[in-house]
């Protein structure tokens, strides 16, 4: 485990490069298992609020809509629906993700998709210097400034978790 591996650079890395944004590459051992960001989050040490996963939502006309929310909480899919000026939204099959985004289930970083898509990041992101998120590629976690991801994807940051059982605060 002391060995420092060299990581294969992924279209999020390469992307964030190009945009000169800085972030810093966090590796984890994989847990076919359990792919859920909270357990990502144990491995890293990391605060669960302060890791987002990205979720690929389909509005009925076939539009995309990306979703960034804490690992520990849940997509309020109508809240998502109307900050993106879509009727509704539904999740993504999985089975349709890698061919839209070029990522896979547990891989899908927000950054370096094959299309832009309109994108929607929490507000929760905004209590932290820096946030983690998917590399883009299992294993891999980048964490950068929530400030730079928001102005690179173009995001819109608004409260998108559902409301109950928070787990976060």
């Amino acid at each position: 485990m002391g060995r420092k591996e060299k990581v294969q650079k992924t279209n999020a890395m390469r992307e964030l490069e190009r945009a000169g944004i800085p972030f810093e590459v966090k590796t984890y051992e994989v847990d076919e298992d359990d792919l859920s960001g909270i357990h990502v989050s144990e491995q890293l040490g990391e605060d669960p609020g302060q890791g987002f996963k990205t979720l690929v939502t389909v509005a009925p006309n076939g539009n995309h809509v990306v979703c960034c929310i804490p690992v520990a909480e849940e997509l309020d899919l109508k809240v998502a629906a109307r900050a993106a000026g879509e009727k509704s939204l539904a999740m993504m099959h999985v089975r349709d993700l890698l061919d839209t985004t070029g990522y896979v289930r547990g891989g899908c970083s927000p950054v370096g998709m094959k299309k832009r898509f309109p994108t929607l990041i929490d507000e929760g992101c905004m209590r932290y210097e820096r946030i983690f998120i998917s590399g883009g590629r299992r294993g891999i976690q980048l964490m950068l400034d929530p400030h730079d991801l928001i102005s690179h994807t173009g995001a819109t940051v608004v409260a998108l978790c559902r409301k109950g059982e928070s787990s976060h605060d």
